[in-house]
């Protein structure tokens, strides 16, 4: 079971390349990345609804009640990492926020599994685990270093915004970790899915409409997404295949490692997307110390699993 969720978890983590070039077409054709992102949730809601009404998991929720309240506000988590890449993009730029993502999401992982926080089995600070982390934060900031090509990026002087960065990549296993706690509760995936989905589109919309009382904010607009390409809806089902496989996997093969297999999933894929311009996006050149950087986050991942 436990060798079944390595190539699961790494291709959903390729798949969030595929979200963020779906994103990135949404968002254009609606003129708005917190309408494109509360579209995509959306979706994501409605095939995790299907799928769990076809395999009868529809009944669990009946369920939900009962359950711990903070056990089904995970998707909130979604809500605050979208927000948090829409603010710190501009300031710290890209690629530099990508990597602090990665950093917040393996210490929060680390924790995770050392102290055997929300429901995740306690592990320890074993070796392994604390040199697998190691490696992939250096694999992290090679990738950090080694990307060309990309836009300017302030100084890193703003100390409030990196650690919005670092918050807004642990919020994501921890996400995982309450996931896995309501299917504990529900006992059933693609419920748990829906749930933390619903949630996470409720929160988006709840984004969309503070922004639109702001003064002198631009209005969504619908015209453009009858021209935009068919692939530009696929984001919500990658989203869906993310969350779902991140929390069915913690329980089974630990936080550090599910997510490092996400991460290294992602940047494996994100590689092919800059090298070829996939889904409409800038080529970009990959440079031997960015290879390098996938590398040891791979080398990393294999010695916290293997460790």
């Amino acid at each position: 079971m436990e060798t079944l969720f390595i190539p699961i978890s790494l291709l959903a983590g390729g798949l969030l390349a595929v979200q963020a070039g779906a994103n990135a077409q949404l968002a254009k054709a609606t003129g708005s990345p917190f309408a494109a992102t509360t579209l995509q949730l959306s979706v994501g809601t409605a095939i995790l609804l299907a799928a769990a009404l076809l395999t009868g998991a529809v009944s669990a929720l009946s369920a939900l009640p009962g359950v711990v309240w903070w056990h089904a506000i995970g998707g909130t988590a979604s809500a605050v990492y979208v927000v948090s890449t829409i603010l710190l993009f501009p300031r710290l730029g890209a690629v530099v926020s990508v990597g602090l993502f990665i950093a917040g999401q393996m210490l929060a992982s680390l924790a995770l599994d050392g102290f055997g926080l929300l429901g995740v089995p306690a592990a320890g600070f074993a070796p392994a685990a604390v040199a697998g982390t190691a490696l992939v934060l250096a694999g992290a900031a090679a990738i950090v270093l080694g990307q060309s090509g990309g836009s300017a990026v302030p100084a890193l002087s703003r100390a409030g915004w990196i650690l919005l960065a670092l918050l807004a990549g642990a919020v994501l296993p921890v996400q995982g970790a309450v996931n896995a706690l309501l299917r504990r509760d529900l006992g059933a995936p693609f419920a748990v899915g829906a749930v933390s989905f619903l949630v996470a589109t409720a929160a988006m919309a709840a984004v969309v409409l503070l922004v639109l009382a702001l003064p002198r904010q631009p209005r969504p607009r619908l015209e453009g997404v009858g021209t935009m390409p068919w692939w530009g809806w696929l984001g919500g089902i990658a989203g869906a295949t993310y969350v779902t496989t991140v929390f069915t996997a913690i329980p089974v093969i630990g936080a550090a490692a599910a997510v490092g297999l996400t991460v290294a999933g992602q940047q494996v894929a994100s590689v092919f997307v800059d090298r070829y311009g996939w889904f409409r996006l800038p080529r970009r050149p990959v440079s031997a110390l960015r290879l390098a950087g996938v590398a040891a986050l791979l080398a990393g991942v294999a010695v916290i699993k293997l460790g």
